[in-house]
């Protein structure tokens, strides 16, 4: 995106026209390890880990002069999520071709190549990313609450619409868009689900978001007692 007070002098603007073909501004958002695609899943679950990470150890960050940094960090991520999330039913997932993104090795100020783009939708759903991206602004929304209610009444809103759109519209993004596995293959949406619904009853106090997870789902989807690693595909670890 468009860097600002950048301290880093070889660092450039990039990406600046990602989403404009559907008016969209999606040039904020993180690339994908050392490539420039933009990857919804990992990035949402970037976004999540961050929050957790500074709602958790916001006083040491703080202490250490680190917290300033990482918030403005979460929210060059969640800015791009919720651009990312145009109507309750529509997520952008994915900005970039990553076979040809793959296959050039160039710094992001130069990138010339198209960045098409790929979503979710009742037709085509996604859950896992739609689950994911609800449980990051839904954690995110907890970051902000106190330094910026009106910013963070919004991540809620984009939160709960997500979670809703997800858990009714239930189909792998795998499944829906086989081209993904190649590089963030899904193993499935069952944790995701439960991950999301934890967040938002953090964020809202909702009780049928702990009944979501804990009555209506938690024994088919939870494995209790049983988790194995916590990572970008499996939560249930976290969920926990």
């Amino acid at each position: 995106g468009k860097l600002h007070n950048n301290p880093i002098s070889w660092r450039g603007d990039s990406a600046l026209d990602d989403g404009k073909e559907v008016t969209l501004d999606l040039s904020k958002g993180m690339y994908d390890a050392g490539d420039h695609m933009k990857f919804g899943f990992p990035m949402a679950f970037t976004g999540t880990v961050l929050s957790w990470t500074i709602l958790e150890y916001g006083d040491q960050m703080k202490a250490a002069q680190h917290l300033t940094p990482a918030i403005d960090s979460l929210k060059w991520i969640t800015d791009y999520l919720v651009n990312a999330h145009p109507s309750e039913n529509v997520l952008y997932i994915q900005v970039g071709n990553p076979k040809d993104d793959h296959a050039c090795w160039e710094r992001p100020e130069d990138m010339k190549e198209k960045r098409p783009l790929t979503q979710v939708n009742t037709s085509t759903p996604g859950t896992e990313v739609a689950a994911e991206t609800a449980a990051a602004l839904a954690s995110a929304s907890l970051v902000f609450k106190s330094s910026d209610s009106a910013y963070s009444s919004l991540l809620l809103k984009h939160a709960e619409q997500l979670f809703h759109f997800a858990d009714a519209f239930r189909a792998s993004y795998s499944l829906s868009i086989p081209e993904v596995q190649q590089f963030y293959n899904s193993t499935g949406y069952k944790d995701e689900l439960l991950w999301a619904a934890a967040w938002l009853y953090h964020a809202t106090q909702d009780q049928t978001y702990l009944n979501y997870v804990t009555v209506e789902n938690g024994q088919a989807f939870a494995e209790w007692g049983d988790p194995t690693w916590f990572s970008w595909d499996n939560k249930l670890a976290g969920t926990q």
